[in-house]
């Protein structure tokens, strides 16, 4: 036995369609646009909610894809107790030259300060696996 169909189910005769009030699901045009659209010269009671979102003013600037280098200074290479060092297996990519050395340091870094390399040279001990910097070409036009 075959179900019967409501007549209601299409609501033709209902210019509302379900929906209550005639402005509404017309599209767009209650609301006064789609999304932020009114929000301009006649929206001040919108605009205060606008300034709090800052994810809808374009964005300034750009974001570096470099990765920061880690570093440490040599007042902090008292922490360990060797000084035989290997700084990048420690975690540590560069070498800065902030405090004293007071023993002789043979430390493996890829990256360091020239007053790190001047310090550790002084006490007597060496710094091995720089990373040679790129030359400018300024520099190379200059000596031609």
């Amino acid at each position: 036995m075959e179900r019967k169909r409501k007549k209601n189910t299409r609501l033709r005769g209902s210019h509302t369609h379900g929906w209550g009030a005639k402005k509404k699901h017309r599209g767009s045009g209650s609301r006064g646009g789609k999304g932020n659209a009114g929000s301009g010269k006649r929206g001040d009671s919108k605009k205060p909610s606008f300034w709090k979102d800052m994810s809808y003013y374009k964005k300034k600037g750009f974001k570096s894809l470099r990765t920061p280098l880690k570093s440490i200074n040599l007042k902090d290479l008292n922490k360990f107790k060797e000084t035989t060092i290997d700084l990048g297996k420690e975690g540590f990519d560069k070498l800065l030259g902030t405090g004293s050395v007071s023993q002789k340091y043979n430390i493996t870094v890829s990256y360091a300060s020239a007053s790190a390399v001047k310090k550790i040279s002084d006490a007597g001990g060496t710094i091995s696996g720089l990373i040679q910097k790129k030359k400018v070409k300024q520099a190379e036009a200059k000596e031609e």
